[in-house]
């Protein structure tokens, strides 16, 4: 089988780790391309090629397009697989690395370009029949055009960035005299986070569940869904704890949707690898929020259940192979399974707590997988994003996954840094979750809980 004879990860942590595991597997040799501040994370052993790329700051290393791209030319690559965060949803880098000969393992320029501007895939999809919530376009400012665009939406209101991502800038308001007084804040932190001052509203649902659906598509315009995963245990609308298949959402409903998307994205002829986010109640039942065009932070989830590997998918995707010689047209689903992120931040105020990790003790067993970058006697810096690792339990049944997971918390040991485990064990202890009535408030009604 033809394939990639050499590939750069431009990407650091348990994502670089686990794109080297695949790369290894499919017999591709791999650069790995590290900051000085990385320069002990013991992934890099396993690279081919490992080279430094500079200073700590993302700006000189892991965002630095020309410095990647003159370091893929310099090794010899023939692509350049980019995780995520970063540059992964960057149509400029992906168009860069392309006309530099090479190819980028992830969605055509295109279509990262297209769903990468909230408001214009919002419009993009609504024009092919994707449920919706009301939302407003694009808002330079808090004039009066944003404040007739928020009442049209209708109170409450969530104001989010029209590009980036992890919840960063999003703010709720419950009336205009509150959305006047967020909306510069917003600003501001879209700008710094994502260079963009632009920002849209978005009719601000209670209490509803996140729902994503994970896409695979070849380049010939065939694409195919590979079920659904729950990311609604959220803290600062980011993802803490993920599960597949989702509790308590009748099945045909999620199926009806899936293959929904599945035929949308095919009439668009999208390709190689995305996730549809979605938000669900019973009474509006799935409404489109917004799409990711990268492989995802919670992907073992679905390699857990299915048996699919999506990275390797994706890398095969990206070389030109077809979607049926990757992924076959029905795909079991025999498991449960429940992924708990493990962040470097204090349990009660979510704020990062870097350090170095003078002990670093990880879980293991059947039924409980593992994906970080990071070792013992390493340091979480405090130039990324403070997750340090991810904790995979699978079981046949959604309550021994979740006993599963309990006991991976038990057992795992980390110190000199503060972590969110503590409140990782509260949320699985907590009988709304085990329940399987999960809902994107839940952080926030346990966030009195004290170490």
């Amino acid at each position: 089988m033809s394939q990639f004879k050499r590939v750069l990860i431009a990407n650091r942590g348990a994502v670089a780790s686990r794109v080297l595991r695949a790369l290894h597997q499919m017999g591709i040799a791999s650069v790995a391309v590290y900051s000085e501040a990385d320069a002990d994370l013991p992934y890099l052993k396993l690279a081919d090629e490992a080279v430094c790329i500079g200073s700590p700051e993302p700006k000189g290393s892991y965002l630095n397009r020309s410095l990647l791209l003159d370091v893929a030319r310099r090794t010899g690559c023939d692509a350049i697989h980019p995780g995520y965060g970063f540059l992964s949803e960057n149509a400029l880098f992906a168009s860069e690395v392309l006309d530099k000969g090479m190819a980028f393992i992830g969605p055509s320029p295109r279509w990262i370009e297209a769903m990468g501007h909230k408001t214009r895939a919002r419009e993009l999809m609504a024009s092919h029949g994707m449920p919706m919530c009301p939302s407003s376009g694009a808002l330079p400012d808090m004039g009066p055009e944003s404040l007739a665009q928020a009442r049209a939406v209708g109170f409450p209101v969530l104001i989010k960035p029209t590009v980036g991502g992890g919840g960063i800038g999003m703010l709720a308001a419950s009336d205009e005299k509150e959305l006047a007084k967020v909306f510069e804040q917003a600003r501001s932190m879209s700008l710094r986070s994502f260079g963009s001052t632009e920002l849209y509203l978005e009719r601000l649902i209670k209490r509803p569940r996140h729902i994503e659906f994970q896409v695979l598509g070849d380049r010939f315009g065939k694409v195919r869904h590979v079920y659904e995963r729950d990311c609604s245990v959220q803290r600062r609308h980011q993802k803490i704890l993920e599960e597949s298949p989702a509790p308590q959402i009748p099945e045909a409903e999620v199926l009806s949707m899936a293959a929904r998307i599945e035929a949308l994205l095919s009439k668009l002829k999208y390709d190689v690898i995305g996730t549809v986010e979605m938000l669900y109640t019973p009474e509006l039942g799935f409404v489109f929020l917004e799409m990711n065009t990268r492989l995802q932070v919670e992907h073992a989830v679905t390699e857990e259940v299915t048996g699919i590997d999506i990275v390797q998918s994706q890398i095969r995707l990206a070389f030109g192979e077809a979607i049926d010689s990757v992924v076959p047209a029905v795909i079991p689903r025999k498991m449960h399974a429940v992924e708990a992120r493990i962040y470097a931040e204090d349990p009660v105020t979510f704020l990062p707590s870097p350090g170095p990790l003078d002990t670093f003790k990880m879980p293991s067993g059947e039924g409980i997988r593992v994906e970080t970058g990071y070792g013992q006697g390493t340091t979480v810096p405090v130039y990324y994003d403070p997750m340090i690792a991810k904790i995979i339990a699978s079981a046949s049944t959604r309550d021994a996954a979740i006993e599963h997971l309990r006991r991976a918390l038990a057992q795992t040991l980390i110190e000199g840094v503060k972590t969110n485990i503590p409140f990782l064990r509260r949320v699985l202890d907590n009988a709304q979750f085990t329940s399987g009535h999960v809902h994107t408030g839940m952080a926030a009604l346990l966030t009195n809980y004290r170490t």
